[in-house]
């Protein structure tokens, strides 16, 4: 048995699968804030109940806000700020008595998808978080193994700038990570937000701009049209770099139809080669990837 947590800001939930990817328990609970022993404690009572329902004892893998630095051996780069900077990996190891593994939760959903989703199957799958929060995450799985780089930062494709901007688009907004122009500030929720009031004045949610354009408002439209064209270079300077058989749109803003249609199109002008075989698909998982592929961390092998 494999048992996934997915360490969210808001909800710790915990799923735990068998060999063949059957649901044989899952759990939610609200996560704790501001508070790393609670935090630990509320991991580890989850588990606990886990496997008192099920009767097993399962390797326990955790998708986490943030990833562990191979340096200091500590969370670094969490949006549930309580977090960094912690042992997190150590103290759970001490605390459940087993090893541990720990990854992003960007890789997580990249790593289910691409084990028993939308890229099963295929060798190379790049997943991409495009979500209606601020963040703006990616992972990649190369022959069915997570690919996390001796730093650690294997997909986090968000911080690289955006690529072949307009004079419009430049310098580009300021980043929480201290630079500017960061693609994360282009095509995140909020930022889809933003864009919209800049050209417009109104104040509306993605969703809502989403439903705009539906219903035919050209100025929706055009805002859907610029964030679209924004992805589609971020995408090619993936493609030019790893060449993803499959890349796989996961977050809340993948739910948008329009982006499966004209991103192929928008991308191939930037791409270094004469064709386009890529497949961009939606997850087949969708919010329960990134459970699902903190438990896939446990592959085949035992501990």
């Amino acid at each position: 048995m494999r048992i996934g947590v997915d360490l969210g800001g808001t909800k710790i939930e915990a799923i735990a699968l068998d060999p063949a990817g059957a649901t044989l328990a899952r759990r939610r609970i609200p996560a704790p804030r501001d508070d790393y022993g609670a935090t630990l404690g509320a991991i580890t009572g989850l588990i606990a109940a886990i496997e008192s329902e099920t009767g097993q004892r399962g390797h326990i893998g955790i998708g986490t806000p943030g990833a562990i630095s191979p340096f200091s051996g500590r969370l670094r780069n969490a949006n549930s700020i309580w977090l960094n900077d912690q042992p997190l990996q150590h103290d759970l190891t001490q605390l459940l008595g087993r090893p541990v593994r720990l990854a992003n939760d960007a890789d997580c959903f990249a790593l289910s998808e691409a084990t028993d989703g939308a890229g099963r199957g295929a060798g190379s799958v790049f997943g991409v978080i495009i979500g209606t929060g601020t963040g703006t995450g990616g992972g990649v799985v190369i022959g069915g193994r997570l690919l996390t780089g001796p730093n650690a930062i294997a997909g986090e494709w968000g911080h690289n700038p955006l690529p072949w901007p307009t004079p419009e688009e430049l310098p580009g907004p300021p980043c929480y990570c201290g630079k500017r122009g960061c693609l994360e500030t282009y095509l995140s929720g909020p930022r889809l937000a933003a864009d919209h009031h800049q050209h417009t004045g109104a104040d509306l949610s993605p969703l809502a701009i989403a439903a705009a354009a539906t219903r035919g408002d050209p100025a929706a439209q055009a805002t859907l049209n610029r964030h679209a064209e924004r992805l589609a270079r971020g995408l090619a300077s993936v493609i030019n770099v790893l060449d993803p058989e499959v890349i796989v749109l996961g977050g809340g803003l993948s739910n948008l139809p329009h982006l499966y249609q004209q991103l192929p199109g928008l991308i191939r002008p930037h791409l270094f080669c004469d064709g386009f075989a890529t497949r961009i698909l939606p997850p087949v998982h969708g919010d329960s990837s990134g459970v699902r592929g903190a438990a896939w961390l446990w592959g085949g092998e035992s501990p």
